[in-house]
């Protein structure tokens, strides 16, 4: 059995506004083994990404992490202070963020914004940390990389900043490494090379890595197991095999119906009726309850848990007593 890395326990991280409190992520508890890839899916709004920030510590105000536990390898990170928890973002614990455009600083050199997390991290002196930084741009294919490492962001493309953002993310061997959406804007095939370096890299460096991603494809091709998430809860898990072939839950049903069929005829592609709640004002039940062609009477009376239906497959519905049939 592989050691556990990450454990996330009943986390709850809500939003403050002038309009009331929204409870974007809403008890939320999941795990993740050394060397296994997570994947977080659902739709746009669904608390996937905040979910990633809180684990990291990066929940910017109006939000604020109000319940729960984030245990790595048995430390409570929401009991750590700011300083203790400077200690462990970007050297036990890194992310690689949605845009790199926007999460590269225009200002500085490549080298500089690699060095500076080694610097920090690892105690290695500017000459050292600059060859660090060069070997870890070689690390993820990056050509003349002696050379590269003294340009600006604004000089790579799309697919060369990527590879940039992952270089920073594991220039000091993390444990963990978060992904968030890491190939949104990227054409297919710097998509498909940005994958398969991650997983090389997961495997020679033996690290837990959580992917969050709306591309089903994506989790096809990478995940060990899959949380499915909506309106701020999970409402499915199970290895990846088990949930592709038995989806229990209308929802994650529905995501796969989604999905073009190569050797099928399709007029239309299906999609999930309705749009995802407001999450101020969740119905009372099942919140995916007005969008779901199996809801009755109970799922609008009474919120249905996350239950184990099979080995390692838990499903949050009134309704997945038996398998789920892609539509």
């Amino acid at each position: 059995m592989p050691e556990t890395l990450l454990e996330v326990r009943e986390l709850q991280t809500s939003f403050v506004t002038n309009e009331g409190i929204v409870p974007a992520v809403n008890k939320v508890s999941f795990s993740v083994a050394k060397g296994e890839t997570l994947c977080i899916v659902g739709e746009s709004g669904c608390g996937k990404s905040v979910t990633s920030l809180s684990i990291i510590g990066l929940v910017a105000r109006p939000g604020e992490i109000v319940g729960g536990k984030i245990l790595l390898e048995g430390r409570n990170l929401l009991e750590m202070d700011k300083k203790e928890m400077r200690k462990i973002r970007g050297n036990e614990v890194s992310m690689i963020f949605q845009e790199p455009m926007t999460s590269l600083n225009p200002v500085f050199t490549i080298g500089y914004q690699i060095s500076e997390s080694v610097l920090v991290h690892t105690g290695l002196s500017k000459k050292e940390a600059r060859r660090r930084s060069i070997e870890m741009l070689e690390l993820v294919g990056i050509p003349r990389p002696d050379k590269i490492v003294d340009s600006f962001p604004h000089q790579l493309s799309g697919g060369m900043r990527q590879r940039v953002m992952i270089a920073m993310a594991l220039s000091c061997s993390p444990k963990l490494l978060i992904a968030d959406e890491p190939t949104t804007a990227l054409d297919v095939t710097i998509q498909a090379q940005i994958l398969e370096l991650i997983g090389k890299l997961k495997a020679t460096l033996e690290m837990g890595v959580i992917l969050i991603t709306h591309d089903l494809g994506v989790v096809a091709e990478m995940a060990d197991r899959v949380v499915v998430m909506y309106a701020g809860e999970v409402v499915e898990e199970a290895a990846a095999v088990e949930l592709f072939d038995h989806p229990l839950h209308p929802y994650t049903i529905g995501l796969l119906s989604s999905l073009p069929q190569i050797n099928e005829q399709q007029e239309e592609l299906y999609s999930i009726p309705g749009t995802i709640p407001n999450l101020r004002h969740l119905p009372s039940g099942c919140a995916f309850q007005a969008r779901c062609s199996a809801a009755t009477e109970i799922c609008s009376l009474q919120k249905p848990v996350l239950e184990e239906k099979a080995m390692g497959h838990q499903v949050r519905c009134f309704h997945a007593e038996g398998k789920g049939d892609v539509v």
